[in-house]
């Protein structure tokens, strides 16, 4: 498996056409986070940023339309959605934070390679979660850890 790198300071900019999945998945290991995976990947998680903002946005908007129901079973309803809506907002406030340190991590060079051992992480694990920060096999470990330790 291939290892990381030294650190250095990466600019990724948009080739003129990204590539797809099934090509992204084609390449060698020679290729991996190339410009044009550190491209793919920017992109999608550039999307994916823009995507939590607006719903944020329009969770928002959601809340501050004032619906004055009389029935008590309906406004416990109303207050239910909105509570739900809430915590789903909450878990998507914390993978933005997650989405943007792996934008940043891409512009500092660091991105598909693990915090803990300095391996890649891998294309298929990266495609399924784009912010992933540990390989496989570390992310494994700290979930035995958890499981045996409690954390």
């Amino acid at each position: 498996m291939a290892t990381k790198s030294p650190k250095s300071t990466v600019t990724v900019s948009a080739p003129a056409a990204l590539l797809t999945e099934e090509e992204l998945l084609k390449m060698g290991e020679k290729d991996y986070m190339n410009a044009a995976q550190l491209a793919f990947f920017k992109a999608r998680l550039q999307q994916l940023e823009k995507d939590l903002l607006k719903n944020a946005d329009e969770t928002t908007e959601h809340l501050r339309e004032t619906v004055l129901v009389p029935d008590p079973a309906d406004r416990a309803t109303i207050e239910e959605e909105h509570a739900l809506e809430l915590r789903t907002r909450d878990r998507e406030r914390k993978l933005l934070k997650k989405v943007q340190q792996s934008i940043a991590s891409i512009d500092e060079g660091e991105y598909g390679w693990c915090e803990e051992t300095g391996e890649a992480i891998g294309v298929p694990r990266l495609l399924a979660r784009p912010t992933a920060t540990l390989s496989l096999e570390a992310q494994q470990r700290r979930e035995m850890k958890q499981k045996l330790y409690g954390d």
